[in-house]
């Protein structure tokens, strides 16, 4: 018999191809186990691939909306603070004028007008260092908060307005040594005061949107990311028992291979 012309028996043939499908299967379970998803690319599941691919996207689009409410929030706190210390700052001016207006000493009155003064600086100032990131609604800016995944579909516009003493109105008439000023320009600053509270009440109605809009966001995230996991996640209870059969299927068709092995080693002794 020439060498060229042996070949595998056909026992032996089965079974190796039999051993290298157990292999195939054996090296997609151990993939499975390692990353714990029964879906890893397109090819296992075309259809569950790219749907969970899709709506983790979704998530992750989301996710980044999410840090834009988060620096909104902190934009809109910024400007509260603002508004609570100006507020502080024209009550200390009204109780200055109110000193004014109770005295006809008009040094003292000239002392208290220059101290007004002083805090008209410092109003504006505050206005001006109320800012976070680049906006700062107590100098008329705006912010623009996006909530939905794609840009302008769900969103959220918060007007400024200006908190400079100019902007609030907390000028005066004339020096507090002038008959009824002090008066007057107290009435301007009750105005101011109004107007500040009637500010942070619609600024808290903002920021009452936002978190609810996170909150909102935060769950849906989890709902979408839950979905592409129900999509690709493997059953590790399964995939285990796989295994185990699997390791099974491979030890008898190993042991197969090699009866089928000896019984080619018995006919080539009759030669």
């Amino acid at each position: 018999m020439a060498i060229d012309n042996i070949t595998l028996t056909s026992g032996m043939f089965n079974n190796l191809i039999s051993l290298q499908q157990i292999q195939g299967k054996i090296n997609t379970t151990q993939n499975q186990m390692s990353t714990g998803k029964a879906v890893n690319s397109a090819l296992d599941n075309p259809t569950a691939f790219f749907s969970a691919q899709s709506e983790l996207q979704r998530a992750t689009d989301l996710s980044n909306r999410q840090n834009g409410m988060s620096e909104a929030v902190q934009t809109i706190q910024a400007a509260n603070a603002g508004i609570s210390s100006i507020t502080t700052l024209i009550e200390s001016a009204q109780g200055l004028a109110s000193s004014a207006a109770s005295t006809d000493n008009t040094l003292s009155q000239a002392t208290y007008y220059s101290q007004f003064l002083q805090l008209q600086t410092q109003i504006t100032q505050m206005a001006s260092d109320s800012g976070y990131q680049g906006t700062n609604l107590l100098t008329s800016g705006t912010l623009t908060i996006q909530f939905g995944q794609t840009t302008g579909t769900s969103s959220l516009t918060v007007n400024g307005f200006g908190a400079s003493n100019t902007g609030l109105g907390v000028t005066s008439v004339g020096t507090w040594t002038t008959a009824g000023a002090a008066q007057s320009d107290s009435a301007f600053m009750d105005n101011a005061i109004t107007t500040l509270r009637s500010q942070a009440s619609s600024l808290a109605s903002n920021l009452d949107v936002i978190t609810t809009r996170q909150s909102f966001t935060t769950n849906l995230i989890s709902t979408l990311q839950t979905g592409a996991n129900n999509l690709t996640l493997a059953d590790m209870n399964e995939v285990s028992a796989n295994m185990l059969q699997l390791q099974t299927q491979q030890s008898l068709a190993t042991t197969a291979l090699s009866l089928s092995s000896q019984a080619a080693q018995s006919v080539l002794k009759l030669f």
